[in-house]
């Protein structure tokens, strides 16, 4: 719970911090639901988002016979903790070899949370590999390297400008004849050129199925927390590309707008995996509902 109220600091001095000061009215007026509205957008919720927990808040309002602003913060908490729910667990197990792809615009900290989110399951007992699938940038695979030699764990990497579905295809085949049991797959991010990265995603997943028939298990997509609503446009292009299960939420700590995790459920429908809450190998953490609304909101 800690860290998710100290990473969350931002986000709630800055949008949801002010709710307790604007429900300081004797009555709930047009100018009351006026005011959590603009809250609301301005924490990137969207407008989309932001109507939806208008219109359930005022339900519940009506149906609990709220008249007090002071008792408001507590019915809005309660309404968008309703909007979110707890992640499945990865499929990751029950076979001899999963794969993951994780996709992402370059800059959204993809390669980041490729080695954070190794890390944790090397903790939990997983044998992983990592595959240095964006070979447009050496930046990309150096940083993939240095991040496999700080949690230990093997990466297969050709030289830039190679094949990308070839490295996934050397990758999958390795992971397998060395008894590995989760390969994550770092993917090249343009979405510029959509038709390329789509061709090229494609053929990943068709050399992967090679080894594994059922392959990827997963397609993780890593949004950056700091740009919003752009972000979602983002999210709405990769789902044109590619199957994405689930998302993971970067840089969550750095921005006053952590406001698009309800935007993420109630737009997208995806479930979101991961928050990440610092710069720390460890500050990758499993997204916790409750903690997140909470830490969203002063302490009362």
């Amino acid at each position: 719970m800690s860290i998710f109220r100290s990473g969350m600091s931002k986000t709630r001095q800055s949008f949801f911090g002010r709710i307790s000061q604007l429900l300081g009215g004797t009555v709930i007026d047009d100018d009351t639901w006026e005011d959590i509205e603009s809250v609301l957008i301005q924490a990137d919720l969207g407008i989309d988002t932001t109507r939806t927990v208008l219109e359930n808040l005022q339900t519940r309002v009506r149906k609990e016979k709220i008249a007090k602003p002071e008792l408001l913060q507590k019915a809005l908490k309660a309404t968008l903790r309703e909007l979110l729910e707890f992640p499945p667990p990865l499929n990751v197990s029950g076979r001899e070899l999963s794969i993951v792809l994780v996709v992402g615009v370059n800059g959204s900290g993809k390669t980041t949370s490729i080695g954070k989110l190794a890390h944790r399951l090397t903790l939990s007992g997983r044998k992983v590999m990592l595959a240095a699938g964006d070979t447009f940038r050496a930046a990309a695979i150096e940083q993939l390297q240095k991040w496999g030699e700080r949690v230990n764990v093997p990466v297969i990497a050709n030289k830039p400008g190679s094949d990308p579905a070839a490295v996934v295809f050397d990758a999958s085949a390795a992971a397998k004849a060395r008894g590995r049991d989760v390969l994550l797959v770092d993917t090249a991010g343009r979405l510029h050129t959509n038709h390329n990265l789509m061709d090229e995603l494609a053929k990943i997943k068709m050399v992967s199925q090679k080894v594994v028939p059922d392959a990827p298990h997963e397609v993780l997509l890593v949004l950056d927390g700091t740009t919003g609503q752009n972000a979602l446009e983002q999210a709405r292009k990769f789902g044109e590309i590619v199957d994405v299960t689930g998302i993971i939420v970067t840089k969550l700590d750095s921005t006053a707008k952590g406001g698009m995790i309800f935007a993420i459920y109630n737009d997208l429908k995806l479930p979101v995996h991961y928050i990440g809450l610092g710069e720390g190998v460890n500050d990758l953490v499993l997204f916790n509902p409750d903690f997140f609304v909470d830490g969203l909101f002063d302490e009362t």
